[in-house]
């Protein structure tokens, strides 16, 4: 997980989903990406609380990309996954995907999305960032699951739809696979998400 000064509210209540999973054999690497000191702070109680499952890294502000590139290079399990700071998992997420990656090398699924309007359910594409796509026919880095070899072959760049250009990369020598599990929970509905504030910078332009 890649925190950037996202209130400790929505960081809490992502990480207690995660060590709420029905499977238990995993690890949790936090990387706080140069976040202001008083929720650095309360990011290290909540971790040293739980420092049997949770690492704790403190960077400098670099983006998503370079702090989950970071954590990719110390993660030790044989499978690598995702989750922003403002989203949660299901109970069984980490279980459902387990089943779901015996016949690929990296998972990418659907959500449960959570949204005020309608209008939510859309994000800026990838490709033209003055039309909107929904959400479900994106990749979202949350959803990204896959075997630790895929992730340390290929890295995330520093721009706008990473994960999706990543997935991209990836199906040219992986064997990659469209879940349509929803064990994801993707907050649409809070405005300092990127995808928000990207359409939001694509409106004042107009």
């Amino acid at each position: 997980m890649a925190i950037y000064n996202t209130p400790f509210q929505f960081v809490k209540r992502a990480l207690d989903s995660a060590l709420s999973q029905d499977f238990e054999d995993f690890e949790i690497i936090v990387v706080n990406d140069g976040s202001a000191k008083s929720l650095s702070l309360e990011l290290l109680d909540y971790c040293m609380l739980h420092e049997d499952k949770i690492s704790f890294i403190h960077a400098k502000n670099a983006g998503q990309s370079a702090a989950v590139n970071k954590a990719i290079q110390l993660a030790k399990g044989d499978f690598i996954t995702f989750l922003d700071a403002d989203d949660e998992y299901k109970p069984n997420h980490l279980s459902s995907c387990l089943k779901e990656i015996d016949t690929a090398d990296l998972l990418s699924s659907q959500t449960e999305t959570i949204v005020s309007t309608l209008d939510d359910y859309y994000v800026p594409d990838k490709y033209d960032i003055h039309k909107n796509v929904h959400v479900d026919d994106c990749t979202l880095f949350g959803t990204l699951f896959g075997k630790k070899e895929v992730f340390r072959t290929i890295k995330f760049l520093g721009e706008y739809a990473a994960d999706s250009f990543f997935y991209d990369e990836v199906q040219k020598i992986f064997r990659v696979k469209k879940s349509q599990i929803r064990t994801y929970v993707y907050y649409r509905n809070i405005e300092s998400s990127i995808s928000a504030l990207q359409k939001k910078e694509r409106q004042l332009a107009k």
